[in-house]
């Protein structure tokens, strides 16, 4: 009895998606251009004419196709943790937010935490957090969908050994400011952001 041979695989699709036809703006900061864009995984394999097909098929014609943009002044803190889509930053193809210019949401003492609770408007959520390596395993953990970076906010550092009042720390306080910073660094942050015209940045000493 013979038997027909089977039929090969058909073989995959070189692309996962395929972006065609849009202006190409690649972030040299040259001038937009037409082309395709292939993506297969997570990266982008090919720019230009592209041939063949993508499992996906988009038509950006009359559409601009860019890299994400990079939000350097990111106060989505609040509200990545209640809701982590994003929405309002994606749809402006923003896809990194960088947060902490002057403060930022920790590190926290039990008064600052108690305080923020206290002080959640329309956006509510549990702060389970006091240092920045919490808060980003709390992001993670929910799932968002931009990329985070943060900074220290100086004014959270200050409050967290001052409070807010107007005095100046003693030695032993800027001591411990300074591991605060230290520890944030060592967790992720990319530095210290400071903001000295909003208060408690700027604190002058009242007259005598």
């Amino acid at each position: 009895m013979s038997t027909m041979p089977s039929a090969a695989p058909a073989p995959p699709l070189p692309y996962d998606v395929v972006i065609r036809g849009g202006t190409i703006y690649d972030g040299s900061g040259g001038s937009g251009y037409p082309g395709d864009v292939g993506i297969k995984g997570d990266r982008i394999v090919a720019i230009g004419t592209v041939e063949g097909h993508g499992k996906r098929e988009v038509d950006a014609r009359g559409m601009a196709v860019a890299p994400g943009f990079i939000n350097m002044l990111s106060w989505s803190t609040v509200s990545l943790p209640a809701d982590g889509r994003s929405q309002s930053e994606i749809r402006q193809g923003v896809t990194l937010e960088v947060m902490g210019e002057g403060s930022s949401m920790e590190p926290l003492s039990p008064t600052m935490r108690a305080n923020d609770l206290k002080r959640q408007g329309d956006i509510r959520y549990p702060i389970t957090w006091t240092t920045l390596g919490q808060y980003l395993e709390v992001l993670a953990r929910n799932g968002v969908s931009p990329n985070v970076a943060s900074f220290v906010g100086a004014e959270t550092v200050r409050v967290h050994e001052l409070g807010e009042a107007r005095v100046d720390p003693t030695p032993a306080q800027l001591r411990r400011m300074q591991a605060l910073v230290s520890e944030a660094v060592d967790e992720g942050a990319m530095g210290v952001g400071s903001s000295l015209i909003y208060a408690p940045g700027p604190m002058p000493r009242p007259p005598n």
